[in-house]
């Protein structure tokens, strides 16, 4: 990648002296190892960006097929069925159902409630697991990308200053350049750093409203099973259009 950024601004380069090319070519080793680590993580953070952004959609789409008519059915296993498979909310009803014929089979005097509790929030937590997975990656970024990119302005000024010094030429046009050209890795660092912290919060609180969902469902899993079937959420059902009201008619005087 470097190599092919320098020799696209090769023909450019006896033109203008500074620049994004000129900065990579006269750093040396640093400058170009901080700016691919930067564009690594620019590009990382984008697949985590747009990967967690799916998996979330995915999951709020299930929960408005949730509220359209999952408790209508008699039990729980025909509501699994109609779910798609190795989704969140199947996967919920899925362990809970495994916890109830597993209390079957404990030998210890378990409560069944504690041991079905325990079971869906072991399901729901590995669930949160796999949503926020990669989340910490940006928050990485977001802290240390500004800092790699001013260790290469540092670096970049150093090695001007050097260069400026050993020329014996301290006039501001040999010194205005190079070290603004430093300063360009500072930039990108904010450039990277700045949409890896707005990612990270705008998925964080898409994910805190996601797991509150989740835990009302699997609360509302763990009454049903609980209750055998007696105890399920109310589903909203259709307004019935109101009676005609007949007033009586009044006898007519004879």
């Amino acid at each position: 990648m470097i190599s092919f950024i320098l020799a696209a601004g090769g023909a450019a380069a006896s033109e203008e002296p500074y620049g994004l090319t000129a900065a990579l070519r006269e750093g040396g080793i640093v400058s170009q190892s901080t700016f691919t680590i930067l564009v690594l993580f620019l590009f990382v953070s984008l697949y985590i960006l747009f990967t967690k952004l799916f998996e979330q959609t995915k999951v709020i789409n299930q929960r408005k097929r949730i509220a359209q008519g999952f408790w209508n059915f008699s039990n729980l296993n025909e509501g699994a069925a109609k779910l798609e498979p190795n989704s969140a909310y199947r996967q919920l009803v899925d362990d809970g159902l495994a916890a109830q014929e597993q209390h079957k089979l404990l030998t210890d005097p378990v409560e069944a409630h504690d041991w079905l509790h325990n079971s869906l929030a072991r399901s729901e937590a590995n669930i949160n697991s796999q949503l926020n997975g990669g989340l910490a990656f940006l928050a990485t970024v977001g802290a240390t990308a500004p800092f790699i990119g001013l260790f290469g302005t540092v670096v970049g000024i150093y090695r001007a200053l050097i260069k400026i010094g050993s020329s014996g030429d301290p006039s501001i046009d040999k010194v205005a350049g190079p070290v603004g050209e430093a300063l360009i890795m500072t930039a990108l660092g904010l450039v990277v750093a700045v949409p890896a912290v707005l990612a990270y919060n705008w998925l964080q609180r898409r994910n805190k409203a996601i797991a509150e969902d989740l835990s009302s469902f699997s609360n509302d899993v763990l009454g049903f099973l609980a209750s055998n079937g007696a105890l399920r959420p109310k589903v909203a059902a259709k307004k019935a259009a109101p009676a005609k009201v007949t007033t009586p008619t009044k006898p007519t005087a004879a």
